[in-house]
């Protein structure tokens, strides 16, 4: 009673009650809501802030098939600046990885074969150019040679995931994707909000390379990152327009984008993450 929805994406994210934040999973999502629960309490005791899941629930909780965790609702806030998403990912990147924590080894295409599947609104030729760009993409992955050491990366570090509250601290959301792998991947999210579709400038970009003391974009192995995430990117909006007409346009742009149908980076994407 009295559930308030805030988000329904790839989780369906209701404000209880209380001051507690609930969030629903796709189903199969086990493994990932266990990762994250786990994940939040190991940040937030090695001194990294993170959302902090409610600490007197067994969790998570199965319901029909769906994995349902619980977390304290943050005070206000905005997405963090890109200086910010440095500075906290230089201090994840840095943490040792723990051995009592289910990370598992980072994989960057997970769910993206169900995304295409489940987007029913793409043309069929579309959906099959999707899968193969997702074979290529993944042989591709297979041969990378990170440039910097492995470590605890977050997997989704893109700046609606890090957020500034009004209190002042900056703070590490949606940990379901935390894993063990290059922290290139994490770089990749700011990286290409420059690089696909102009949203920040150099100087920008630039204040964000200085930040964490590298430059994604200057490594050999970038543009392998980079059609893996606008891959994700697309395959998410094209997944949403199954059940929400307003995304079909975007959808069809970012496919066309991807297929050389609309000329050379950057282009024109509207924020659906």
């Amino acid at each position: 009673d009295g559930a308030e929805s805030i988000r329904l994406g790839e989780n369906a994210i209701f404000r209880l009650p209380g001051g507690v934040v609930v969030r629903i999973a796709r189903p199969g999502q086990q493994a990932a809501a266990r990762r994250e629960v786990a994940v939040s309490r190991w940040l937030n005791a090695s001194g990294v802030v993170a959302v902090a899941a409610i600490a007197d629930i067994q969790q998570p909780i199965e319901v029909s098939g769906r994995s349902v965790t619980f977390w304290e609702e943050l005070p206000p806030h905005h997405h963090g600046s890109l200086i910010q998403v440095a500075a906290v990912l230089k201090r994840l990147h840095a943490l040792p990885v723990p051995n009592d924590v289910p990370l598992g080894q980072l994989n960057p295409f997970v769910r993206l074969a169900e995304r295409i599947k489940e987007a029913v609104t793409v043309p069929d030729e579309d959906g099959a150019w999707l899968q193969t760009r997702l074979s290529e993409l993944e042989g591709r992955w297979e041969a990378l040679v990170p440039d910097l050491p492995t470590c605890v990366v977050h997997g989704d570090a893109w700046a609606g995931n890090v957020v500034a509250t009004d209190d002042g601290r900056v703070v590490l959301l949606d940990l379901e994707r935390c894993a063990v792998g290059p922290p290139e991947w994490d770089l990749v999210s700011s990286a290409v909000k420059y690089v696909t579709y102009g949203r920040v400038d150099r100087a920008e970009y630039q204040a964000f390379c200085d930040a964490y003391g590298s430059d994604v974009t200057t490594w050999s192995g970038f543009s392998v990152l980079r059609d893996i995430r606008e891959l994700r990117m697309t395959c998410y909006v094209a997944q949403q327009a199954a059940a929400d007409k307003h995304f079909e346009h975007e959808a069809r742009l970012r496919i066309d984008c991807l297929r050389g149908r609309r000329g050379a980076r950057p282009w024109t994407w509207t924020a659906a993450e």
